[in-house]
């Protein structure tokens, strides 16, 4: 499998074959902190599998280890490195790539952080586009 992907603006893109080791969404609040939303879908690769393509990221040592990668230009959060915690993969943001559904996720981690009315989510109304 190879699937591309970039931040809001174009300024960096990247390409990712094979499979992931793992695809979930991710409640802590590191994530959300860092992305300005309730969760974060990531798909974690082996690092040999990430490409950048166009563009270079600025990195942000969010605690520790944690390395997070982002568009200079357009502030897009585009993946994360932490080799204390996950030596020699590159995780990435599912929606940041081009095709996001692609890799839905298979599990959800760190539910202790989770905010409160996440875990109802799915009883929510929905509507097709913004309602008037």
């Amino acid at each position: 499998m190879k699937l591309e992907g970039g931040c809001h603006c174009g300024a960096v893109r990247y390409t990712v074959e094979g499979q992931p080791q793992h695809v979930a969404l991710c409640h802590c609040g590191d994530c959300r902190k860092s992305s300005g939303a309730p969760t974060v879908a990531w798909a974690a690769f082996n690092s040999p599998d990430f490409t950048l393509t166009a563009g270079s990221p600025s990195v942000y040592n969010s605690s520790g280890t944690a390395m997070r990668h982002f568009c200079p230009t357009c502030g897009s959060g585009l993946y994360y490195v932490n080799e204390a915690n996950l030596p020699g993969l590159v995780d990435i943001q599912v929606a940041t790539l081009d095709d996001p559904d692609a890799l839905p996720p298979q599990a959800q981690i760190q539910v202790a952080e989770r905010i409160g009315w996440m875990k109802d989510i799915a009883g929510l109304h929905e509507f097709e586009r913004y309602p008037g």
